[in-house]
């Protein structure tokens, strides 16, 4: 992954769950594990991989798709997989609609 995020360019405060701190995170599209919404240890290599898809590196976009994963991710979208798509494809066709510039 290209870009690296850390927990003050975000939005949002989330948790830290430090006892799956070491266990592996997100590995791609496909990944089947289960996505812990509230564990900043889960949160921050998922956007990293979304705002790499989107091939976007601005905090705007980033906040947007916290957004998104706060309002509007459904709670039976649960594995890393499917979280992933839900969020690229959902901020990828926000930012189409409303033709959002990085900048």
């Amino acid at each position: 992954m290209g870009l690296m995020i850390k927990p003050s360019d975000l939005k949002y405060k989330y948790p830290k769950i430090f006892e799956t701190r070491d266990d592996p995170k997100f590995t791609g599209p496909g990944d089947p594990a289960p996505f812990n919404r509230d564990d900043l240890f889960d949160i921050i290599p998922m956007l990293e991989a979304v705002m790499d898809e989107l091939g976007r590196d601005d905090g705007r976009t980033l906040h947007l798709v916290e957004d998104i994963l706060n309002e509007d991710l459904p709670r039976f979208v649960n594995s890393r997989g499917e979280v992933f798509r839900f969020l690229a494809g959902s901020t990828r066709e926000f930012i189409e609609d409303h033709r959002i510039d990085p900048r």
